[in-house]
């Protein structure tokens, strides 16, 4: 018998989770549970089959904020869901600025993306196969 992966939820480092998670809100991600209502430390964010985890971190653990991981959502159609995200204003104060994929465009590598960063410098990368 083969074992068989069905999901990854990567957890990605916050400051204040209930930030984290009011943010993924303005990307369509509904929260489906946190530790704490009030002053959440773990919650997790889910978007059709995507599932984010979030997690407070001290700030001894941020001491390399250049260096943040990069995580690559699979989208039906990036460019509507460019169009869904510009009318928040999240959209607006995350867009990676060092990124050549602020706006939906197509790589050399073969896919069409745009980038954000999350509230945490995290990379968020939204992309389709051409």
């Amino acid at each position: 018998m083969t074992v068989r992966m069905d999901a990854v939820h990567p957890v990605l480092m916050s400051r204040d989770v209930a930030v984290s998670v009011r943010f993924f809100a303005q990307l369509g991600f509904y929260p489906t549970f946190q530790d704490n209502p009030v002053q959440p430390t773990y919650a997790a964010v889910r978007r059709d089959d995507v599932e984010v985890h979030l997690q407070w971190h001290d700030a001894h653990q941020w001491a390399h904020p250049v260096d943040r991981p990069t995580y690559r959502f699979v989208v039906s159609d990036v460019d509507a869901y460019y169009a869904e995200l510009a009318s928040t204003p999240a959209l607006h104060e995350v867009l990676r600025s060092d990124s050549p994929w602020r706006r939906p465009g197509d790589t050399p590598w073969g896919t069409r993306e745009f980038h954000v960063r999350d509230p945490d410098g995290n990379g968020l990368q939204f992309y389709r196969m051409r």
